[in-house]
Parts: structure tokens; C-alpha cells; sequence
């Protein structure tokens, strides 16, 4: 009995290493579900580019299979997107923040004038009394699953389209659900008319948008940027 314990403990771990072993990459169930990587490894600039430029920042860098930001500014999604899923893993330096936005369209302003921002930060020594995993001043989590710093979190942000033209968003942050909410809702546009967003007259308005990296000053890797379009 000990014998074939230790056996398929040993078959479960050699499971978990091959998968960490192997980011930037899609399983043959990942792929026949729809979903597609925005990041190889390797080279970003695929998919990604600054916020109102044409290309990828050159301070934003591939490292050991990580999309580091050094710099340059927030980057977008070269496509827009309506009803989707999207997934990330992320790890950020001691007291960091950053943030992923969503619906963003490129204006005179940052991309948080349009794009609704899912907060990303170390919870221990970051400044922001907002939380990762928190829809930025409008919802927050009753749990904290975040890792600390300098270790990989799994975010996912879920959004789609209902049937009254409103749209159901989820966060999750390493399997746990955090939050959900309703753009266009009573409630959403009650919270936003309470909100540093209510001057802000294209603040989640756009059916579709951009995917958005934040450059908020702090270093800050993702890996395994991967999206998959909802009907």
C-alpha cells in the first residue's frame, strides 16, 4: 500500500512539474474550447502593442518566458474584444502595483478612462487600499487568495454579453472567485456614479475594447495570456 501511495504521488507531482514546466502553451482540450495564446514565450508583439502606438514597447521584455514590464508605458491588445474569457498568470515586485483593463479604446486620456481596471498589486506593502483581484473602487473581494509577492498568480476575468445588452463580468484569482457585476446594470451605473469614473463619460460604455497591461512604475511579469471569444 505504501508502495503504490508513493507511486502516485510521485506520478501527481511529475504531473504538476511537467505543466509548470511548459507555460505559454495550450492543451489539446484548451485548443478544441477556443481558446488562443496573445504571448509564445518569446515574442509579444503578436498581439500586443503600446496604448496609441504601432509597436511594443522595447521595455517591455521577454524574460524566462515572462512579458516583463521595465518600462515604456501600458501596452493594449492588438485585437478588441466583446464577450470573452481571459486568462493570466502574474507576479509582481515587493510594495508593486499594476492593473489589467478591459473595453479599453484609445482617447486623449490613459487607458482607465474608458477601460475598467482589475486591480493587481502586492497586498502586503502595496499603497493602494484597493486589492488584486478587486474591480477597481467599484467591487470589492470578501477573500484574499493572492500569493505574496514574487510568487505567480492565476487571474481570470470573465465577460459577456446578456440578452438585456448588459454585461456579466467574474473575477477569479487562483481558482477562488472573487467578485462578478454587471456593466450597464442599476447597480453598476449607480456604484460608477458614485466613483472618481463618474466624470469620465466613456468609462465602460464601449461594447468591445482592448485588453490593457498596466505600467503603473513597478516591475511586474505575466505568462500564460491566453483569451478564448464567448457567444
Amino acid at each position: 500500500m505504501k508502495l503504490l501511495f508513493s507511486l502516485l504521488l510521485t506520478l501527481s507531482l511529475n504531473a504538476v512539474f511537467a505543466q509548470d514546466a511548459s507555460p505559454n502553451t495550450l492543451s489539446a482540450a484548451e485548443k478544441a474550447d477556443g481558446w488562443k495564446l496573445l504571448f509564445d514565450g518569446t515574442d509579444a508583439s503578436a498581439h500586443w502593442r503600446g496604448y496609441k502606438k504601432d509597436k511594443l514597447p522595447e521595455k517591455w521584455v521577454a524574460e524566462d518566458g515572462a512579458l516583463v514590464r521595465k518600462g515604456g508605458g501600458d501596452i493594449i491588445t492588438k485585437d478588441q474584444f466583446e464577450s470573452f474569457e481571459f486568462s493570466v498568470d502574474w507576479k509582481i515586485t515587493e510594495g508593486g502595483n499594476s492593473g489589467v483593463m478591459f473595453k479599453v479604446q484609445e482617447t486623449d486620456g490613459p487607458p482607465y478612462v474608458t477601460g475598467p481596471e482589475a486591480q493587481i498589486q502586492d497586498n502586503v506593502k502595496g499603497k493602494d487600499p484597493q486589492k488584486a483581484g478587486w474591480m477597481y473602487q467599484l467591487y470589492a473581494a470578501k477573500v484574499d487568495t493572492t500569493k505574496p509577492a514574487g510568487q505567480w498568480n492565476r487571474f481570470v476575468l470573465k465577460c459577456q454579453k446578456t440578452a438585456a445588452g448588459t454585461y456579466k463580468c467574474e473575477h477569479s484569482m487562483n481558482g477562488t472567485k472573487y467578485v462578478e457585476y454587471e456593466i450597464g446594470s442599476a447597480e453598476w451605473n449607480e456604484k460608477v456614479a458614485k466613483s472618481k469614473f463618474a466624470k469620465m463619460e466613456g468609462f465602460g460604455k464601449s461594447p468591445k475594447g482592448h485588453i490593457c497591461l498596466q505600467d503603473h512604475g513597478d516591475e511586474v511579469a505575466f505568462r500564460n495570456l491566453k483569451i478564448r471569444e464567448l457567444k
